[in-house]
């Protein structure tokens, strides 16, 4: 896995220069979000939150979304102002993600590269507050959340039985290398590149990300005078 997107700018702090990278090769829109302190104990959030959910990994205000900017004039002042800022993406824009364990995409992601599926930029992360372990996030075109239940009932899963989660308008991703809680820095596991600026239909990848959750999914119990083998 790769810390730094494609052609970063060189002799500039790791973060500044991959939210440069961010929006002057992608031309995606960035936030700067809340960053790790560092004391005696353990890291905490610069949020103030000491039971903080998300440590380094939320937005600093209720307004971020309409302050995110692809100005590289803007985020070089935001991250002079706080160098070790994590760098948030909004997804539902430029792209939505869908989220998976980071076992179960890995298995995806070696699938996809043997039936050679055209794939987007993938992130390796911690997971969010609700979920537990680290994430595999596959960057695929907007509009995935309205469609992410009818795919997978197609498929046979019914809703919940898959860690399997749409990610689109109204929330964000946190880009490496921001340095998120205990887990360490978020990675690329695909980074970007030319090959991956046209992004997939998440149609073209829900198959195999599917197949993979669903091995991970606990058994359902079947109900009376149903079948074991109707239960999926």
């Amino acid at each position: 896995m790769e810390d730094t997107p494609e052609a970063p700018e060189t002799g500039l702090p790791k973060p500044l220069s991959a939210a440069l990278s961010y929006v002057e090769d992608r031309h995606w829109e960035v936030a700067a979000g809340t960053w790790l302190l560092d004391d005696d104990g353990p890291a905490r959030c610069s949020c103030g939150d000491l039971r903080c959910a998300l440590p380094g990994a939320h937005p600093t205000h209720a307004e971020w979304r309409n302050k995110a900017s692809a100005g590289p004039g803007v985020v070089r002042r935001w991250w002079s102002e706080h160098p070790g800022a994590s760098i948030l993406l909004p997804t539902g824009r430029f792209f939505d993600v869908l989220d998976v364990p980071e076992v179960a995409g890995c298995l995806a992601l070696a699938r996809m590269e043997r039936l050679n599926l055209q794939l987007g930029p993938v992130v390796a992360a911690p997971a969010s507050s609700g979920q537990s372990g680290r994430r595999l996030l596959f960057l695929v075109l907007p509009g995935v959340v309205a469609k992410l239940p009818e795919m997978l009932r197609r498929l046979g899963w019914g809703p919940g039985r898959l860690d399997l989660v749409a990610r689109g308008e109204g929330d964000w991703i946190v880009a490496p290398p921001s340095r998120v809680g205990q887990f360490g820095p978020t990675r690329w596991a695909r980074p970007p590149s030319e090959l991956n600026r046209w992004l997939p239909d998440a149609e073209d990848l829900i198959s195999p990300l599917a197949y993979a959750c669903g091995r991970e999914a606990p058994p359902l119990r079947p109900q009376p005078n149903q079948p074991a083998a109707a239960v999926r």
